[in-house]
């Protein structure tokens, strides 16, 4: 390995790799190396803008903890995680699309009844969210296990904020379908937000002249025996930012409608307009079960 110039390296490092007897691992290490040296030299990338990567990447990690996710927002933001979504979810005709994870999701949501309120003290409107799991053949799906979660009216999620011992969890539950495959249950009204952007990957955004914005949505994990699982949003229409969603993982499948309603304080407790949202999921059965 000496006398190694830019010509001869790239071969040098995949040589270097010959004795790794994971072959998946070898074909995607193979595979970043290869990409990533053409990068290099079609960019002629200069010493300054490698370390400025490097810095950038250290950054990324001193603002990662167990409530934020700065790798993943970057993944995010450059489309890596909807194309991985995307390659990973083919599904048939019929089925409810998959969209991006998020940085969001926490394990340990409270399991809730159907008909619970799982806003549990997060601001916005009342929103009464309701639908049923189907199978691709129509048949409903008892006892799916719904994760759901969703941002404030300020734009936060629950673990942005700081703890105060009373309301670990806000806006975030998981709760069964019934024998019919239904669900229900009480929230606030889905409204757009920025992504974080007071790190280095809102700092990228800034410099490539993008903006943070998701537009509104409401997170779903759907999970059944015989069926696949199935991560997705469903989007509120008419935000103006669903042409525009900064992490790309808007589909117009998942866009529907959120109607309002005059205030009924009997039905909320309160004297404001309240919302409500109708939507199915039809799920596609695993490759154990078919």
């Amino acid at each position: 390995m000496r006398n190694i110039n830019e010509d001869t390296i790239t071969q040098a490092v995949l040589a270097s790799m010959a004795g790794c007897r994971d072959a998946r691992l070898r074909e995607v290490m193979t595979s970043l190396v290869q990409h990533v040296h053409a990068f290099a030299r079609e960019t002629k990338l200069t010493e300054a803008e490698w370390f400025q990567g490097i810095e950038f990447l250290t950054r990324a990690g001193h603002i990662t903890d167990d409530k934020r996710q700065e790798f993943i927002l970057l993944s995010d933001v450059l489309g890596l995680s909807m194309l991985v979504t995307a390659q990973n979810n083919a599904k048939p005709a019929g089925c409810t699309e998959a969209t991006v994870f998020g940085p969001f999701y926490v394990d340990g949501a409270p399991v809730v009844d159907n008909g619970a309120d799982i806003s549990n003290g997060a601001k916005g409107a009342p929103c009464f969210v309701s639908g049923q799991v189907r199978g691709i053949d129509g048949k409903p799906v008892p006892d799916a296990a719904l994760d759901v979660w969703q941002s404030d009216d300020e734009g936060f999620y629950d673990v942005q904020k700081p703890a105060d011992g009373l309301h670990e969890h806000q806006a975030r539950a998981r709760l069964y379908t019934d024998a019919q495959g239904r669900f229900d249950f009480r929230s606030i009204l889905a409204q757009h937000y920025p992504i974080p952007h007071d790190g280095p990957v809102g700092c990228m955004l800034e410099n490539l002249g993008r903006h943070p914005w998701r537009p509104a949505h409401l997170h779903f994990m759907i999970q059944a025996p015989g069926y696949e699982r199935l991560i997705t949003h469903v989007f509120r229409d008419g935000d103006k930012y669903l042409d525009s969603d900064a992490v790309f993982g808007v589909r117009s499948s998942l866009i529907a409608d959120w109607k309002r309603h005059d205030p009924d304080a009997r039905k909320t407790g309160t004297n404001e307009p309240y919302y409500s949202l109708q939507y199915d999921f039809v799920l596609n059965p695993s490759k154990k079960a078919a």
